[in-house]
């Protein structure tokens, strides 16, 4: 091999620190001519005599670029670079095809046995620094690429480590916000009380329960707070340490009268109260829904306020249908709103339903709405099922109108059966 012109330029310096470039060449004399001109660029330089000497090298220092001779006895340059191209590495080998072959088949096969480049022999200077140059830059974007993806993966593992701790916070949010519901099922010997509560993801706004008062009346609500992430369960959570049963001094919806004894508020006189709680000491822009409702089992007698949720659905023993309340509007939007206090009059067989929007607002695989009437519907449907499996019946059937259970919103009901 004879080197013509001069690769030797004082203003060069090399595109990547510390290239390190292998040449193979089975003339001694050729090799040390590329070798004292590479390094006076700066670049680091390795010889080997032979595609096995390369090998070994390669394995032991693996080169960033290789200068290979393709005609060689023994293992020839085009083996040598096949060979190359198995070896494991953990950054890119450019590989430079030194050959007399001119011919197109020639390079073909060099570049399908994963040459990056060829220089025709004899070697002029300048194209071989101008080859290497372009080679560098090649190296140097894949370190980029190579450092940028390092960073990206970094990056991915620290999002996924605290997308697992938000998650497992997220399961213990669940679990305690379940707890704010501690019974789904009460059995009264003359109603019964079923439960439902299915957020759309680990924790949601939907919040439904009672509280007994005395032996034969209970209060009995059901609240939808807007939207259905981690500050909406906030939201319930308060609500519910407003509801409590564990301790009835706490609970706005209870009074003390003659004789210390515990007695309900008018309904719509709580969702009042609710309502300037939220506006004067709850700092949040989510509003409730909600329905509260005074339940006295001895004289079926059953005294309702609605806020902006869902109407209950009364069903009566014949089988008839109608809905509840006048609407209302929601709490925590207008400041002195007003409620209105319905009184309803149960008979055994009879029994009502309070489901959150997020049963009347499923949607179909359309695009369509269940709305009252597919409510209704359901109702219709489920007339011989009772309690709980009543309900479970409910979601089933909800998933089926929705093609899956992966509903958008979270769900709520109760379900007040007079016996």
């Amino acid at each position: 091999m004879v080197l013509t012109g001069s690769i030797e330029d004082e203003n060069a310096d090399p595109v990547v620190d510390g290239l390190r470039i292998l040449i193979v060449d089975d003339s001694k004399l050729q090799r040390k001519i590329l070798s004292a001109s590479l390094m006076r660029l700066g670049y680091e330089v390795i010889e080997a005599d032979g595609g096995e000497r390369a090998l070994e090298l390669c394995r032991d220092m693996p080169p960033d670029l290789v200068l290979s001779d393709w005609m060689m006895p023994g293992m020839d340059g085009l083996e040598f670079c096949k060979r190359f191209r198995e070896m494991p590495r953990e950054s890119y080998g450019y590989f430079i095809l030194l050959t007399s072959k001119n011919d197109k088949g020639a390079v073909a096969q060099g570049l399908d046995n994963g040459a990056d480049d060829f220089l025709s022999k004899p070697v002029n200077g300048e194209e071989l620094r101008a080859r290497i140059t372009a080679g560098e830059r090649i190296l140097k974007m894949q370190r980029q690429l190579s450092e940028q993806n390092r960073q990206i993966t970094e990056s991915l593992t620290e999002i996924q480590r605290l997308y697992d701790a938000v998650d497992n916070d997220l399961i213990e949010a669940k679990k305690l916000q379940q707890s704010l519901v501690r019974e789904r099922f009460r059995d009264f010997g003359n109603a019964e009380l079923a439960l439902l509560l299915r957020p759309s993801g680990h924790v949601g706004g939907d919040l439904v329960g009672f509280f007994p008062v005395g032996k034969s009346r209970f209060g009995l609500f059901a609240i939808d707070v807007s939207g259905h992430g981690i500050s909406s369960a906030l939201i319930t959570a308060r609500l519910a340490g407003y509801l409590t049963s564990s301790t009835p001094e706490q609970n706005i919806a209870l009074c003390e009268t003659s004789g210390s004894a515990l007695d309900i508020r008018p309904p719509h006189e709580v969702i009042a109260h609710l309502n300037r709680l939220v506006l004067t000491e709850m700092e949040t822009e989510h509003y409730f829904t909600m329905v509260f409702a005074d339940v006295d089992l001895d004289t079926g007698r059953m005294l309702s306020a609605q806020a902006g949720h869902p109407h209950p659905i009364i069903e009566r023993k014949d089988g008839s249908l109608e809905m509840l309340g006048s609407g209302g509007l929601p709490v925590g939007l207008i400041e002195d709103a007003e409620f209105e206090t319905i009184e309803t009059q149960f008979a055994p067989g009879d029994r009502v339903i309070i489901c959150s929007d997020g049963i009347t607002e499923c949607p179909d695989d359309k695009g369509g709405m269940l709305e009252d009437e597919g409510l209704l519907r359901l109702v219709r449907e489920l007339r011989d099922m009772r309690g709980p499996d009543y309900l479970e019946a409910m979601v089933w059937r909800l998933a089926e109108f929705a093609g899956g259970e992966d509903f958008p919103d979270d769900i709520s009901a109760a379900l007040l059966e007079f016996k």
